[in-house]
């Protein structure tokens, strides 16, 4: 319960994949952070007829709708989740923020660095809390590695590589989506993984200096689907359509430490199931992460330099938010495990009245570097990052 001795309400626009992330983590949260409110699943919203009822049925939410418009004056909902598509964030970030209402919403927060900054704005005048969906950066092996840098156990920071790497969009059939389109679906992989692979440089490495980058079209025509879609359908026997945005994205950063780094996002990387990971090394260490070896860190550290070996750390309850969910190290946990805990720092931050783990000004920076990305890859060269 609240301090005020009342549930949360909350509703989720969008009932695709991430809206029923959001709704499963709204559910379970309880169980894994019991001090937290308790979120009363009030309204969901999906344009798609049927689809928010089936939500209704399946995760109890009282009221369905089609237009998220009626969650604006709905007195019963307190905090938003907005999982509908990149083109509609901005106009339902900042109508919700200025209505009073709590805002978790997925990244990349628009197709622009202006849509995020009007939603940034928004959350500071209205006073509301907000998180944006950067997940991956929640896994307890990321947080001990973050540790490790900060306390100088590799060393400084020299060079590192980060990787996102998914084949979702690998085959020809692939439906021409949203997503596909520039004017819905903005940069194509760059604000779908490489917005991921940014914040987890910024997370791990502080601020991004400059870029350099190079980005591509590999499959440059798919097939219009016929009706109403959700993931990552196919499509045969439609209309052809042209692919409008990047299936990949190269670049090569700078931050303001001065360290190097390689960052690699494909969306149509065959043999590549969510291959997401990094590799940081120091003057005196490096430390390795795969997204499907959660909770395995390699590390490298010591006194040897030449020849050091590298040791395989399972990471246990001193590491995030691993204690809330496992009493061991080695126990796996999963993608859904990350967005309860998102979702845990998403009601602390309402309790609080301040900013835990991710929120909007991070969606800002990552949208900011985003576009130097894309400067950069329309002048070939080195671009600064503006700083905020």
């Amino acid at each position: 319960m609240t301090r005020g001795g009342r549930p949360i309400g909350v509703a989720v626009v969008g009932f695709g994949w991430m809206g029923r992330a959001h709704a499963q983590a709204y559910a379970r949260v309880r169980h894994h952070f019991p001090e937290l409110p308790v979120p009363d699943l009030v309204v969901v919203a999906d344009e798609v007829p049927g689809r928010a009822e089936g939500a209704a049925e399946q995760f109890g939410f009282a009221s369905p709708v089609q237009d998220w418009r009626a969650v604006l004056g709905d007195p019963r909902v307190a905090a938003v989740s907005i999982t509908a598509p990149n083109f509609v964030h901005r106009e339902i970030g900042v109508e919700m923020a200025r209505a009073g209402k709590h805002v978790w919403i997925e990244k990349p927060v628009g197709l622009t660095a202006d849509d995020a900054r009007a939603v940034a704005a928004a959350v500071r005048e209205s006073g509301v809390q907000s998180a944006v969906g950067f997940n991956y950066r929640h896994a307890p092996a990321v947080a001990a590695a973050r540790q490790v840098i900060a306390d100088g156990e590799i060393g400084a920071v020299t060079h590192a590589r980060v990787r996102f790497f998914s084949d979702y969009a690998a085959h020809p059939d692939g439906a021409l989506t949203w997503r596909f389109e520039t004017a819905r679906g903005g940069s194509g992989v760059l604000g779908d993984l490489a917005s991921h692979a940014v914040d987890m440089v910024r997370h791990l490495l502080g601020d991004i200096a400059s870029v350099t980058a190079d980005t591509a079209v590999f499959i440059g025509q798919r097939v219009r689907p016929s009706g109403a879609t959700s993931g990552h359908a196919r499509a045969v026997g439609g209309e052809p359509g042209p692919v409008e945005n990047d299936d990949y994205v190269s670049a090569l950063l700078r931050t303001t430490s001065g360290a190097r780094v390689v960052l690699e996002a494909s969306r149509i990387a065959v043999g590549e199931q969510n291959s997401y990971g990094f590799e940081v090394h120091g003057t005196a260490g490096a430390l390795f992460w795969d997204f499907r070896r959660m909770g395995e860190l390699g590390v490298s550290r010591g006194g040897a330099y030449q020849d050091q070996p590298v040791s395989t750390v399972h990471v246990g309850p001193g590491a995030g938010a691993y204690a809330a969910f496992q009493p061991g190290s080695g126990i796996a946990m999963g993608y859904d495990d990350l967005k309860v805990v998102e979702c845990a720092d998403f009601l602390r931050s309402i309790v609080d009245g301040r900013p835990h783990g991710t929120w909007i000004d991070d969606a800002v920076h990552a949208a900011v570097a985003l576009e130097a990305m894309v400067e950069s890859a329309a002048v070939r060269g080195w671009v600064d990052v503006p700083t905020l």
